[in-house]
């Protein structure tokens, strides 16, 4: 059985990662990458590092003319917004119900479809990606939600014919409790990249650093990635 996972470089992707090594074999996990018009390749650059420690292939896809009209995600090279420097909790108090700003439209949809064709085409069964519930709630990242991924895998599962599924091992975890399985696993955390600004260390301020800061306090340990830790 082979596996196809969606890396991004960062902490949940490379967890998710490390899990699928450990159930499937390295020789058996093949790990995907994407840009999708994001202002900065950190996260690639991540997820390289992170496929070489591993061993395993690491293969590359770009999304970007999809989301060439969105002007809105301040994560996206079209867009002149700038991106929040607080907590999920704090923007959510200003969405009205709708996504924070650094949601890229049905990503994960879009993600996790092309994935799919690719993952037939090099005989995988399962696709591995790694949401959690903090993303998810608030409704800030709804393509992160249990409901979300319950719908795409039985999308996915009738589409190909009952070849592939999806898994999103993660779904109902905190990202604390992400990180806690990525100590027990060896995960590579030094490697990763969470950051939303592309400079040469993470910024701290933005709402994806200030949730990985406050998952690896979570657990007792320093954020490996961070120098000053």
């Amino acid at each position: 059985m082979k596996a196809l996972v969606l890396s991004s470089g960062g902490v949940d992707s490379t967890t998710c990662l490390g899990l699928a090594i450990e159930k499937y074999g390295k020789e058996n996990v093949i790990a995907l990458a994407i840009t999708y018009g994001q202002k900065h390749t950190k996260e690639v650059e991540a997820a390289q590092a992170v496929a070489k420690y591993y061993g395993v292939e690491l293969l590359t896809l770009d999304l970007a003319t999809i989301f060439q009209y969105d002007t809105k995600c301040s994560l996206l090279v079209g867009s002149d917004n700038e991106i929040p420097e607080e907590s999920y909790a704090d923007q959510l108090k200003k969405t009205d119900g709708k996504p924070v700003s650094t949601y890229v439209p049905f990503r994960n949809g879009l993600f996790l479809s092309s994935a799919a064709s690719i993952a037939l085409s090099k005989d995988c069964s399962v696709i591995y990606y790694g949401a959690h519930s903090d993303d998810a709630a608030g409704n800030a990242y709804p393509d992160c939600s249990d409901a979300f991924n319950q719908s795409m895998r039985q999308a996915i599962e009738i589409g190909s014919g009952n070849q592939l599924t999806i898994e999103a091992p993660f779904v109902n975890f905190t990202k604390a409790d992400v990180v806690h399985e990525g100590l027990r696993l060896g995960v590579p955390y030094e490697l990763t990249w969470s950051c939303y600004e592309g400079g040469k260390t993470p910024c701290g301020k933005c709402g994806t650093c200030r949730d990985r800061a406050a998952a690896f306090a979570a657990n007792g340990v320093a954020d490996p990635a961070r120098k000053e830790g």
